[in-house]
């Protein structure tokens, strides 16, 4: 019986059976890169026509046009870096310096600036609802966010660093990744920077490592199997910080821009496949 599940089932989800029918709880070195494959296996099968992320895609898109705030006014001509109205390979050059706004920003801090600015919408409005909770339906804002990076989707990351404010956010956004402390005097780089790290059976990419920053970068938005639903990066650095018992990382603060700048910068040259798939 056993043996018939395991060759009809993904290698991750027959592991986590076999595992739970023999009683056993621990896995040799062998049978947890085994489970790793059986993953993969399961991402590729998802990513192959059946993302569920790619539905939130179109409905992004639609939200994008839709006539919204105070001004009754869409997103349509908002100013993603490459010009009014481009959305076309923004996502892979942000974060980058807006001369309007006088600071670097992110793609959620951009889309969020042109909501305030186009749409007359309220930032505190916004913040409070942007991630959904695990098990409810994708939010408006992880929908508009999984459009904007979807419409760069092939396109080689390059984020810019010729501006010095795109510099200092970078060079901060370097501390911020090398900085320990909390109650485990944790830093971003305690996971993510060295190679061959894992935690359970999710594997650690080290993003001091040109291919995997390019791999873990480029794939978000994305959707995580575990929890049903779209993920946008300012959630996945909130996440990190949670993990490491740290203070709330503050959505769209300047730590998460500057945090992200490293990041994109360390990513550079990686195609963007967003929305990907996450355990």
């Amino acid at each position: 019986m056993l043996r018939q599940l395991k060759k009809k089932l993904p290698g991750a989800i027959a592991f986590l059976l076999i595992a739970s029918a023999t009683g056993s709880g621990s896995a040799s070195a062998q049978s947890i890169d085994s489970s790793q494959e059986g993953i993969d296996d399961y991402r590729q099968m998802l990513s192959d026509g059946g993302n569920p992320g790619d539905l939130l895609v179109d409905t992004g898109k639609e939200l994008w046009l839709e006539k919204k705030g105070p001004k009754n006014v869409s997103l349509q001509a908002c100013d993603l870096g490459l010009g009014p109205g481009v959305v076309k390979g923004a996502y892979a050059r942000m974060p980058r310096f807006f001369k309007d706004a006088d600071k670097v920003m992110d793609a959620e801090t951009r889309i969020m600036y042109c909501m305030q600015t186009l749409q007359g919408i309220n930032p505190k409005d916004i913040t409070p609802t942007v991630f959904s909770k695990s098990g409810d339906i994708s939010t408006d804002w992880e929908a508009i966010v999984a459009y904007v990076a979807n419409e760069s989707a092939g396109i080689a990351m390059a984020a810019p660093q010729s501006h010095a404010a795109e510099k200092a956010a970078y060079e901060r956004g370097q501390k911020i990744f090398f900085h320990r402390s909390g109650p485990y005097d944790f830093s971003c780089a305690t996971c993510h920077g060295a190679a061959d790290k894992r935690i359970r059976l999710q594997n650690l990419p080290d993003l001091l490592n040109a291919k995997d920053a390019q791999q873990a970068y480029t794939t978000w938005p994305g959707y995580r199997v575990s929890q049903g639903v779209v993920r946008t990066m300012q959630w996945r650095l909130q996440d990190c910080f949670r993990q490491q018992r740290l203070p709330k990382l503050k959505f769209a603060s300047q730590a998460s821009i500057d945090l992200l700048t490293f990041l994109a910068v360390r990513a550079k040259e990686g195609k963007m496949a967003a929305p990907g798939i996450k355990r």
